[in-house]
């Protein structure tokens, strides 16, 4: 990514100011398996959130997509409990699936057989469908 799309857009990844806040104010506490790092304020002198509580907050690697936080830092992102965490999970099962990006809006999305962006063509109805009638 150009300097110049790092010092002016937000929607790309963090900003150069986001980036530079985070160095100043932030105390590093993890990262997931994706990359997206995860800080809270500095104990000295750090800005608290209105209600008192600390602040949190996470840099993406790559594009803000706030469906890239995985459920665990999710969790520890909104306060749900104070332990990172690493310090918290149970090992992993063998049927959970990793993360997949939400294809929506994307050339991957699911598209049915009679949606518009697929010429909006469909089977015909094959006359298996009885309509509800009030006097039945």
């Amino acid at each position: 990514m150009g300097i110049l799309a790092k010092i002016f857009t937000w929607w790309n990844g963090a900003t150069i100011g986001t980036s530079l806040f985070s160095a100043l104010n932030g105390e590093h506490v993890g990262t997931d398996a994706q990359g997206n790092k995860y800080y809270r304020a500095k104990k000295k002198g750090g800005r608290g959130t209105s209600d008192g509580r600390e602040r949190r907050w996470v840099i993406y690697n790559g594009a803000n997509d706030a469906s890239r936080v995985p459920a665990e830092w999710h969790g520890w992102l909104h306060h749900s409990y104070d332990a990172l965490p690493e310090s918290h999970l149970p090992p992993p099962k063998i049927w959970e699936a990793d993360y997949t990006p939400n294809p929506t809006g994307t050339p991957a999305a699911y598209l049915p057989q009679g949606a518009l962006e697929r010429g909006g063509r469909r089977a015909r109805a094959t006359g298996d469908y009885e309509a509800w009638t009030p006097d039945a």
